[in-house]
């Protein structure tokens, strides 16, 4: 068998010795967006310390456990904290979670994070629908021999975000009053912030915002037939757009700043999508 589908199996496994729960929904909870499992009704926790042979989160502001409940009457599991590839983990952890997830039962993969803003339009605290990516020098999870229970070898990648979802997250907005942009967002390896020249390769390229998660948890999912969204929030303008040096604790500033919109949008959004 497949060392990488042996783990996931095991995770798997492991997880369901702890709990039954059937998630419909799957949301990820990026940099300093943590807060939001407060809205969820909890039936049950657990750390991904306890789930044998699973990548702990090691970056403030990833608490790094599952919560599984419900939003309103809809069953979902939320990751609080994720796994990075800077982390020094290989990419097939990197999104192990995001496969575990669907194997448990989840249909619709939410993705969050925090980003940098590429275009110049945009200021910290905005949040970004992602409408397409682009991944910078992140190794594809897909890579090496295909697990065929998952998907198939080379998967289409022309909508990864969900047109249909797209358009209730930004219904949802317009009728929450909640200003919203759009764009394309893209991955870099990180943990250093991208350099002045980097981010104007990347404005060249049709990129809108920049982080250093999500676009390989999006080809994972993808991989495995999900129905994927995503939202960015926008911590700071990017390296070179402004005088001021970055730092981790203005993404958690700014995620401070879009948190009740932010959660706001999120629970009306995942209301719908059912």
């Amino acid at each position: 068998m497949n060392k990488v589908y042996e783990k996931l199996l095991s995770c798997y496994n492991n997880v369901r010795e702890k709990t039954d729960f059937q998630p419909k929904t799957a949301i990820v909870l990026g940099s300093g967006l943590g807060d939001y499992a407060e809205q969820i009704k909890v039936v049950t926790e657990i750390p991904y310390s306890e789930i044998e042979g699973f990548p702990v989160s090691t970056v403030p502001g990833h608490a790094g456990r599952f919560i599984f409940g419900y939003i309103e009457k809809i069953p979902v599991v939320c990751m609080k904290g994720r796994v990075h590839f800077y982390e020094g983990y290989p990419i097939s952890d990197v999104v192990l979670p995001i496969r575990l997830m669907k194997l448990m039962g989840a249909q619709i993969l939410f993705l969050t994070n925090a980003a940098g803003g590429v275009n110049p339009s945009f200021h910290a605290g905005d949040l970004m629908l992602i409408r397409d990516q682009i991944s910078v020098f992140a190794p594809n999870p897909l890579i090496g021999e295909n697990m065929d229970e998952l998907g198939v070898r080379f998967p289409d990648m022309s909508t990864v975000y969900d047109r249909d979802l797209q358009d209730i997250i930004v219904k949802a907005a317009k009728d929450s009053h909640i200003f919203l942009q759009g764009g394309v967002y893209a991955q870099l390896t990180g943990p250093s912030f991208e350099s002045p020249a980097e981010i104007r390769m990347l404005r060249g390229m049709g990129v809108d915002a920049v982080g250093m998660s999500t676009v390989v948890e999006a080809i994972a999912a993808n991989h495995m037939g999900m129905r994927i969204c995503g939202i960015s929030c926008i911590s700071n303008l990017a390296a070179g757009m402004t005088a001021s040096p970055l730092t981790h604790e203005e993404v958690q500033e700014a995620a401070d700043l879009a948190a009740p919109a932010f959660k706001k949008l999120v629970t009306e959004a995942v209301k719908r999508m059912q």
